[in-house]
């Protein structure tokens, strides 16, 4: 287990090396000038090129790259064009929202979605089941900024319950979370509905019960490990993708976290400020993986089998 753990940390060094490759590239490539940006429209060409010059950004870009490469190795990376801030300051003092956001948002989903999903699954065709699955599909429909509003509205407009802005103490979360948790959550209750309901018409499970198992031991025994597994591919997923930063929330509750950096980064063509908040989006995705395929190694009996016989053979 350990080898397969390592082995696929080794993996996302060559996806981060693609990422930043891509990125670096695409970023000087586009139209503007970082240089002419912080020097002004009134600015002298002798001043744009001596801010050129101290920024690095003359020479090919092959060579630049390198050179960033060379100084992320050496835990470099850089400071920020527009206020001369180290880049790794800005990013931590920013990643904690951005991670609160996305672990929250996803617990809330799945301590709701997975739980309704087998329900409904085991109660199929009930007015129960109906009525989740209708709002499961108007949910996902929603856009998250659109359910953030709605919150905003109801629960910091009209019944003064909830704080409208910021994520600092535990009120504040609340309605961020949600908003942000609520298409996973609906996407919880589809997915884990449909996998149980396949799961439960298997041969094996039939068998159970006519054996006499009872029906709580068949549903959380023999038919969740299954069901769970896609289940859990999905939350990874999620979660990999919100540690990205949700933009449109961020910017919602004015939460300053990792998205609203990200945006005005790109917008502003701060090259290495992009470049760490890109790079630690492809880390936090590549790190969720990682923890997907590790339960998969407890969830799944045959994947223990399939470790157990290598093992053996390798002894």
């Amino acid at each position: 287990m350990v080898r397969y753990i390592f082995k696929r940390i080794l993996m996302m060094i060559p996806v981060v090396l693609g990422i930043s490759f891509i990125i670096f590239f695409t970023m000087n490539l586009t139209p503007g000038d970082a240089a002419i940006s912080l020097a002004g429209d009134s600015a002298t060409p002798e001043t744009i090129e001596a801010i050129r010059e101290e920024l690095g950004l003359n020479g090919p870009l092959v060579v630049r790259y390198m050179r960033y490469l060379w100084n992320v190795l050496h835990g470099n990376f850089g400071n920020s064009y527009n206020n001369g801030q180290p880049v790794v300051t800005e990013i931590m003092a920013r990643f904690p929202y951005t991670f609160r956001l996305a672990v929250f948002s996803t617990l809330f989903a799945c301590l709701l979605g997975i739980p309704i999903g087998i329900i409904s699954a085991v109660k199929q065709y009930s007015v129960l089941d109906t009525s989740m699955v209708g709002l499961a599909l108007v949910l996902t429909s929603l856009p998250g900024f659109f359910i953030g509003l709605l919150l905003i509205l109801v629960f910091s407009v009209y019944l003064g319950l909830l704080p409208m802005i910021g994520m600092s103490t535990l009120a504040e979360h609340i309605m961020p979370c949600m908003a942000a948790g609520t298409g996973t959550f609906a996407s919880m209750v589809r997915m884990t509905r449909s996998t149980m309901l396949e799961v439960i018409r298997q041969d094996y499970v039939r068998t159970a019960r006519a054996k006499g198992v009872p029906e709580r031991k068949v549903i959380f025994k023999h038919s969740l490990k299954n069901a769970l597994l896609p289940v859990v591919t999905a939350i990874g997923l999620q979660l990999g993708m919100a540690m990205g930063g949700s933009i449109a929330i961020e910017q919602l509750f004015s939460i300053p976290g990792l998205g609203q950096l990200t945006v005005t980064a790109i917008r502003q063509k701060d090259i290495p400020v992009a470049m760490a908040c890109i790079m630690m989006t492809a880390i936090m995705i590549s790190l969720a993986n990682l923890i997907v395929d590790i339960l998969y190694y407890f969830i799944d009996p045959r994947l223990k089998a399939q470790f157990a016989k290598r093992k053996k053979a390798a002894t």
